[in-house]
């Protein structure tokens, strides 16, 4: 019963981020999906998946929805991108690696910084993948019309 209260508060802190950075008003209930797709992504594959897996879906699946929605709503994806990427982004271990390395314990700091290092390239591979899925379904749609590379 703790997912739809994962998936509310994912949904909420999209939007409320994507307010804060001024996301046109028109955007703000689907970037609030696609965060909070990508949250649940997240939140289902890590019990059963590394760190780097469960954050390499999720962002596959906010860039994915991005994309959609980019396209339902004829705006750039960074509009849904920036603010469904809030549940992902790994504060609790750069702060535990910094207060590590203040504390004393660089052992702890330096894995810390490790899953930092992960989870930021997970993000950017599953970004990375999304607009790769993109570009083979428009060459595919399109034929030899539009050049891959």
């Amino acid at each position: 019963m703790e997912w739809p209260i994962h998936f509310l508060f994912s949904f909420l802190s999209t939007v409320a981020f994507a307010i804060l950075i001024e996301v046109p008003r028109n955007a703000l209930i689907d970037g609030g999906i696609a965060g909070a797709f990508g949250w649940m992504t997240y939140y289902f594959l890590h019990f059963h998946f590394g760190l780097g897996f469960s954050n390499f879906f999720a962002a596959l699946m906010i860039g994915l929805f991005s994309i959609l929605f980019s396209r339902i709503r004829k705006m750039p994806m960074i509009v849904f991108n920036i603010p469904s990427l809030v549940p992902l982004v790994p504060g609790g271990p750069a702060y535990q690696a910094v207060r590590n390395f203040v504390l004393g314990y660089p052992e702890k700091g330096l894995n810390n910084v490790l899953q930092v290092i992960v989870i930021a390239g997970a993000i950017a591979g599953g970004f990375v993948f999304s607009s790769m899925i993109e570009r083979l379904v428009i060459y595919f749609q399109h034929g030899k019309k539009f050049k891959f590379f």
